[in-house]
């Protein structure tokens, strides 16, 4: 079975994402680098954990005087809802709906778009509140752990318009159906990582 070979509904492979070695390979290599990316944010969370509230003077703010839970529930909603819709997304790729598939992506981009938007909004509002990135080893193990899964995320949506703006012509087939669900555990994956992160650093830090 070829990757350029035409399908329809009825020919098209259950199991499209793995249906080729190529495929195989790529979801290899996926869980290669999710492993090193695990490994490394494992080691944000503990940085964060030892020098949390870690500032050189009583005047400036602590975790439990910045942050805002009701605006990161919102942002947390945001993304959370965005897995869902990667999951829509990649149903319809099962099922060979591949205008379908196309929408519920672009419904995933816009939500992270949403949360990263978030994110810059609550990151200037701490600067203006004194909490900065060289401000205190508290401020730099912050913007670090958090910075870095944002930045993860804006991969994410690069990631994901480009493979809509690349195959918007194309339809679906054996060669891009892997690359869609790879990105699609990618995004859960990240979203994963934001839980430990709303959890860790801002449930945590409400409570002191």
């Amino acid at each position: 079975m070829h990757a350029e070979e035409k399908f329809t509904y009825e020919t098209w492979p259950a199991a499209p994402e793995k249906s080729t070695l190529e495929a195989k390979n790529k979801f290899l290599g996926f869980w290669f680098f999710l492993g090193g990316e695990t490994v490394l944010f494992a080691s944000l969370f503990a940085t964060y954990l030892a020098l949390k509230d870690k500032v050189p003077n009583t005047n400036m703010p602590l975790a439990k005087d910045l942050f805002e839970l009701p605006l990161t529930f919102v942002a947390t909603m945001l993304l959370l809802t965005s897995s869902l819709t990667s999951v829509y997304a990649m149903y319809h790729m099962k099922n060979f709906a591949f205008s379908k598939m196309m929408v519920w992506l672009g419904i995933t981009a816009l939500l992270g778009a949403g949360f990263l938007g978030l994110e810059v909004y609550e990151f200037s509002h701490y600067v203006h509140e004194g909490h900065k990135f060289t401000s205190s080893a508290f401020g730099s193990a912050f913007y670090t752990l958090v910075g870095f899964h944002g930045g993860h995320v804006a991969f994410g949506l690069l990631w994901c318009i480009t493979l809509m703006l690349r195959n918007a012509k194309r339809g679906l087939n054996l060669y891009n159906a892997p690359k869609f669900y790879v990105f699609s555990l990618y995004w859960h994956f990240i979203d994963v990582v934001w839980v430990f992160i709303f959890t860790v650093v801002y449930l945590m830090g409400m409570v002191g």
